[in-house]
């Protein structure tokens, strides 16, 4: 059986603090979401885990309330750069720690991720500062 690696989007896929320093609009503005790009490494190894024999990739993210668009762009931008690989595997949330898996990749410890039943892999931390520290860590 393989094992489930929950990835967070924003901070983890998408460079949500390159958009908020340099982005055009505000984070309640639709369209925000659209015009993320992804984080270096982000897209290749979402790839790897979905192909390796040992790992099943889903991806969640918390969407704030105030921009009624953003679950909207959200499944947007996972299916326009990862496509059907992630087809019905986003899970869009504020409780990350009702969540199943094994692996929670998360920058921040919000919104329950310090509480996640598996092993928390904080990306951008000293031990996983990049996506190779990570798929080094999950031996991909």
């Amino acid at each position: 059986m393989k094992q489930i690696v929950q990835i967070d989007l924003d901070g983890v896929m998408v460079d949500y603090e390159e958009q908020i320093r340099n982005g055009t609009l505000h984070k309640n503005e639709r369209g925000f979401f659209l015009t993320m790009r992804p984080i270096e490494g982000a897209i290749e190894a979402f790839h790897k885990l979905h192909y390796s024999q040992k790992y099943d990739p889903y991806i969640l993210s918390t969407a704030p309330w105030s921009n009624e668009w953003s679950w909207m762009e959200k499944r947007i931008w996972v299916d326009t750069f990862i496509g059907e690989k992630a087809f019905k595997k986003l899970t869009l949330t504020h409780n990350k720690q009702m969540l199943r898996g094994d692996f929670l990749i998360d920058d921040r410890p919000f919104n329950g991720a310090e509480s996640f039943e598996g092993e928390w892999i904080q990306m951008g931390s000293e031990k996983f500062p990049d996506w190779d520290a990570v798929l080094n860590h999950l031996e991909v």
